[in-house]
């Protein structure tokens, strides 16, 4: 990426995110299902074995809840479901930036708040392609909504600058323990910020 793109992502960036393997197949873009929860977050280097240990007993003391995704939205250039009710992933995003104000949505290109919580769809269609392509794409997949899934976890990534990969993952509900470390994923994220910044 360049800065031309909004915000280039910085080797060593880190986000929170939520899987959402149920909507994998939903997906046209080149990383898994997934709402973010704060992009960025504190650079890696930030990320001590203290900061694990408040970000586990912060998610910790958050419940499980379920989100059901049953329409489509778009921004200019991106097709994406909204979660239903969207309150438990706003409540994720409001309690970390309470403890790290200084981690702002997005860097600020969408105001202090960020973006909706959103599961994007497809995101590398241009402003003279993506309404037709993505009408499309809406009668194909709308067969097969509503969506449901249970949110039980909140991943840690990182980013080289170039891919997005795994680093820990944080448990909903349950006492606070040292964060999981997942096995080394078979996709690695990328950003889903380089499509989006070009299309906002």
């Amino acid at each position: 990426m360049s800065s031309e793109d909004g915000w280039p992502d910085v080797p060593g960036d880190t986000a929170l995110t939520i899987r959402i393997p149920e909507a994998d197949a939903f997906v046209r873009a080149p990383f898994p299902a997934h709402i973010t929860v704060l992009y960025p977050f504190l650079p890696a280097a930030r990320i001590t074995p203290e900061v694990h240990a408040e970000l586990a007993a912060l998610f910790s003391d958050r419940d499980p809840f379920v989100l059901t995704f049953a329409e489509f939205r778009r921004y200019p250039g991106v097709l994406y479901l909204p979660p239903a009710p969207d309150h438990p992933v706003r409540a994720l995003t409001r309690a970390v930036r309470e403890r790290w104000p200084e981690a702002v949505p997005y860097r600020g290109v969408f105001g202090p708040e960020g973006l909706d919580p959103h599961l994007t769809l497809a995101n590398d269609e241009g402003p003279e392609t993506y309404e037709r392509a993505y009408d499309a794409l809406e009668r194909e997949l709308r067969p097969m909504l509503p969506v449901t899934a249970r949110v039980g976890s909140v991943r840690l990534i990182v980013t080289d600058g170039r891919v997005w990969e795994d680093g820990a993952v944080y448990e909903l509900g349950r006492s606070p323990a040292p964060p999981t470390r997942p096995a080394p994923p078979d996709q690695v994220l990328r950003a889903e910020s380089t499509a989006l910044s070009r299309r906002t």
